[in-house]
């Protein structure tokens, strides 16, 4: 993928996309806002799913705002990620987060991912 849209072929669209991602996970980063979990796919590109529950963030705008930030970061993040299968789970108080806080760990999240896949490539 080249440039920084965000197409179909980067997202994960199917309950199957997801279970093998929660059953074959190899990678996580955990912070407070939330849980990425990740696998390796046969695609030259990573892809991005969330979950984000109504338990967790009560209101659809917030829902929506925590996926549009997370999902601006992933898009201009894209090309420095390995070939991954990503899911976000969010964790209560997300909502609760200015925008700013959620790019940073957003960026973390993505830097360490690539420590972990990278680790596990030279294995």
């Amino acid at each position: 993928m080249s440039g920084y849209s965000y197409p179909k072929q980067l997202r994960l669209l199917t309950p199957r996309d997801y279970s093998q991602v929660f059953d074959h996970s190899q990678f996580k980063v955990s912070g407070p806002l939330g849980l990425f979990i990740a696998t390796p796919n046969q695609l030259n590109h990573p892809r991005l799913g969330f979950v984000i529950a109504k338990k967790k963030v009560r209101f659809a705008v917030g829902r929506n705002r925590i996926k549009r930030i997370i999902r601006d970061c992933y898009r201009l993040n894209q090309h420095k990620l390995p070939a991954v299968d990503i899911v976000f789970i969010a964790r209560p108080g997300i909502d609760k987060k200015d925008n700013l806080a959620i790019t940073k760990f957003c960026k973390y999240s993505w830097h360490k991912l690539n420590e972990q896949a990278k680790k596990a490539e030279s294995k």
